[in-house]
């Protein structure tokens, strides 16, 4: 008889994990639904202002793109208004995933979750005005005066603007690393021992995520991501200390 009370007890509780898990997953879909409607509304707001953004984007180039295709000069709108569509949707796109983890953690660490939507934000921002100020046209005064006796500058479009937006997108993105790394020290997932200790592993990810960043393979472009990658990996860990 207690074995029997034993398995229904066991069955019992398999059939309430299940259950949680299947609200989680129903969770990540409503979460994943929002954040895909938010991201194609914010797209439809940005493709009225796509060509004013166009003319932005080619400012530092300074002369008109190449189109080899018929249908190129189309594509590049579009991915350029689906870029700035993720850029204005951002702030939700941080509320959801947040939203989504909230509940699975203690009540002394779910402060340091809602603190980080706002920051998160203001830090991806900072990252898009750094590459675009500072980074972006270093990279195209360096490139466009590359060997000028020997090539002729005719970028086309199809490579010049996934480059730049490309550059802004996740080098504002990587900005939200000290955050992260922040949040992830005050719920215990790791240390600033941890973080000093793995320095040199931290630089081999740090070169193939500014490999991936950058379309180019020149170094020049590389370290001129790396660089502030390695920066904010050392504020990771100094926020990580305070932490």
């Amino acid at each position: 008889m207690s074995s029997t009370t034993s398995r229904m007890k066991e069955a019992t509780e398999q059939l309430a994990n299940q259950m949680t898990l299947l609200e989680h997953l129903e969770e990540l879909r409503d979460r994943l639904v929002k954040a895909a409607i938010a991201v194609f509304v914010c797209t439809l707001l940005a493709a009225a202002f796509t060509t004013p953004i166009l003319e932005l984007l080619i400012a530092p180039y300074g002369q008109k793109l190449q189109v080899l295709g018929p249908t190129e000069g189309i594509t590049i709108y579009f991915r350029v208004a689906l870029t700035a569509g993720l850029v204005i949707a951002m702030p939700f796109l941080v509320y959801q995933f947040l939203m989504f983890i909230l509940p699975g953690l203690e009540p002394n660490e779910k402060q340091y979750i809602l603190w980080g939507v706002p920051f998160a934000t203001l830090l991806f921002f900072i990252g898009v005005l750094f590459a675009w100020y500072i980074l972006t046209p270093a990279a195209v005064s360096f490139l466009s005066a590359w060997q000028p006796e020997i090539f002729i500058q005719q970028w086309q479009s199809r490579e010049y603007i996934p480059f730049v937006t490309s550059l802004v997108f996740w080098v504002g993105l990587s900005f939200e690393t000290p955050l992260i790394i922040f949040i992830m020290t005050k719920i215990g997932l790791v240390t600033p021992q941890f973080l000093l200790k793995q320095w040199r592993f931290a630089i081999v990810i740090i070169a193939i995520a500014a490999a991936m960043i950058t379309p180019t393979v020149d170094p020049f472009n590389m370290g001129l991501v790396m660089l502030p990658l390695i920066i904010l990996y050392g504020l990771s860990i100094l926020l990580s200390y305070l932490a």
